[in-house]
Order: structure tokens, then sequence, then C-alpha cells
């Protein structure tokens, strides 16, 4: 029986060992699907990966439990995962069984999805957070509270400027594409996210800053008779997902903002829109490794501190508005 599971595996360390163990332990052969070099990069930004897609698989292929490893350069391994018709499907405890990607094919013909356990006290983030601590710089103790916010507001956008660019332009062209064929764009988030969506949604509706088409655009967070039903009669972690259901359509998009990347309400919404055939974008922050993996492309601004990872978001998005503006300008013409 075939196993499979994926990840990045660019620090290994001894949760991965077990992890792959328990794995192999299941079936007969185990293989191990890797984020390529590119893939990473833009689920976890320019800084990673720290070994090469080669050294990743040299390393993986030297543990007794791995049979094979296969590099995917798409930021999931949905269509690895279409190709090889696992048995067995597994990924660690930090995943739930439906933000797996890759679940419902597996059980449609027989197989089974595990989420195993992780041993506490293993991360490779907090392994390389280890390692960078005491290479950032720290606003000198005299500073006010207004000239700190404001270098720090300074340093994430320089950051963003130097290392999301790309992931930006690449969400343009998504937004783009969907409008361009006649679909729509849903949007989701909590709270300052949520008011977020809604601008938007706004922006795309009306207008930004030229004359051009009205676009389709709906946030999911504005429509208080069905967010309050939802959540009352399915709980809040359907409050998107249920509007996604009942609204998305194949070939829409939907722009999925979380500050932390790990809102359940908004992972399983993404997962609604995958399956629904809606291409899927996200913003959240440096540590929003989850949503990002789920997205088609993501941007992630390099701050965890919500405040200035909102100031970004909101930027990222009036630069796709002006992205789109002077697609459709000619248009209004």
């Amino acid at each position: 029986m075939i196993v499979f599971t994926n990840g990045c595996f660019d620090l290994l360390h001894p949760g991965h060992v077990d992890l792959l163990d328990r794995a192999r332990a299941l079936g007969s052969r185990l293989i191990v699907g890797i984020n390529s070099d590119e893939s990473i990069r833009r689920i976890k930004g320019p800084s990673r990966p720290l070994q090469n897609q080669e050294a990743r698989k040299a390393v993986l292929l030297g543990l007794r439990s791995v049979d094979e490893v296969i590099i995917f350069d798409d930021a999931t391994p949905e269509d690895v995962i279409r190709q090889l018709r696992p048995d067995i499907l597994v990924k660690g405890g930090d995943w739930k069984r439906e933000e797996i990607i890759g679940a419902d094919l597996v059980e449609s013909y027989g197989g089974t999805v595990h989420s195993l356990a992780l041993v506490d006290g293993y991360s490779s983030s907090d392994i390389i957070n280890k390692m960078d601590r005491g290479s950032h710089t720290v606003a000198a103790s005299g500073n006010s509270t207004i000239a700190s916010s404001l270098e720090e507001h300074l340093n994430v956008f320089n950051s963003v400027l130097s290392g999301s660019t790309a992931a930006i332009e690449d969400c343009a062209k998504i937004l783009i594409d969907t409008v361009t064929r006649g679909n729509k764009i849903l949007i989701c988030g909590n709270g300052g996210s949520a008011a977020d969506a809604q601008h938007i949604a706004a922006e795309f509706v009306g207008r930004y800053e030229t004359e051009r088409k009205a676009l389709p655009a709906i946030a999911l967070t504005t429509d208080t008779s069905a967010i309050t039903a939802i959540s009352n009669d399915y709980g809040f972690d359907r409050v998107f997902v249920r509007q996604v259901e009942a609204l998305a359509v194949d070939g829409d998009c939907l722009i999925a903002i979380s500050t932390s990347g790990n809102s359940p309400n908004v992972v399983a919404a993404v997962m609604e829109a995958r399956k629904k055939g809606c291409k899927v974008i996200g913003m959240t922050g440096e540590n929003g490794k989850k949503l990002a993996s789920l997205c088609d492309s993501c941007v992630l601004v390099p701050s965890e501190r919500t405040a200035r990872i909102q100031e970004a978001h909101i930027t990222i998005a009036h630069i796709w508005c002006e992205m789109i503006d002077k697609r459709f300008e000619s248009d209004a013409k």
C-alpha cells in the first residue's frame, strides 16, 4: 500500500523523523512530496528555503522510512496526489482532516486519510527563529511611540518591496484573469480583515481612481442576517464556507485574508473554494504558512504584528486595484 505525505522539509528534525516513521508503518511504501525551491519562496517568503530542493531530497532519501521523493512546483500537491492515487494520505496533527489537500480525492476511491499527532517541542520555524534571534534591529529605548511605529511601518514596507513584489503581481494576474472572463471575486476575513474585505469589494464594484466598468466582487463579511444565521445554526467556523458554497462557481476567485494564516473559518472557506474550482489568493503575515500553502498565490507580509500586517494588506489591495484600473481603462474610453 502506497503512503503519501508532503511538506517543505527545509530543516529536518526529530519530529519529522518520527512522523515519517509512523507514516511508513501504515503501508508498504512511503512517497514524500516536497515543495520546489520556487514553491517554498511563494509560500514562506524570499528567505526560504535554507536548503535547495536537491539537498532536501537527498536528506530525506537517507532516511530508512522514505522510499521515494517527488519534487512539485505547485503551491499544493493536489496534482501529484491525483496522479499517484495513494492508498493512504498522511499529514501532521497540526492539519485537521478537512484542511488536508487531496483528502476528498483519496477517500473517494476508498483510501484513508490520517492526521498524525506531532512530537512536542520541534518546529522548523522555531529553529530558524532561534538562529535569527538578535539579527533584527530594535528602536532605541528613547524613541517615541510615534517614531518607533512609523519606523517599524517603513521597515515592513521596505521588506515587502524587496521580497514580495512577485507574489503581489501573481495575485493581480489571477484577479485580472478572473474578472476578464466574467467571473466574480469573493473576499473574506475577520475583524480588521473583514473591514479590508468590504473595502476591497467596494473598490472593485465602484471604482478605484479611474473610470472603468464595474467589476463583480462580494465581501462575505457584510450581510449581518446571513452572518448571524449561519453562525447561530452552523457555528462561526462555517460563516464563510457556507457563503462560498452558495455563491461561488467554477472560475471565480476567493481573496482569503488572515493576519495569522490560521483562522479556521477562512481556511474552511479556502478549502470549499478549491472544491468549487475557484482560484484562491491569500494575504497573511510572516507566520501564515498554513494559509499560504493552500492558496494559488499568497502575499506574506514580513511581520508578526497585526497592525503592521493590516497596513500592508490594504496597501497591497490598493496596488491590485491600480493594476486592474490600468487593465480596464482602455475599455472605458
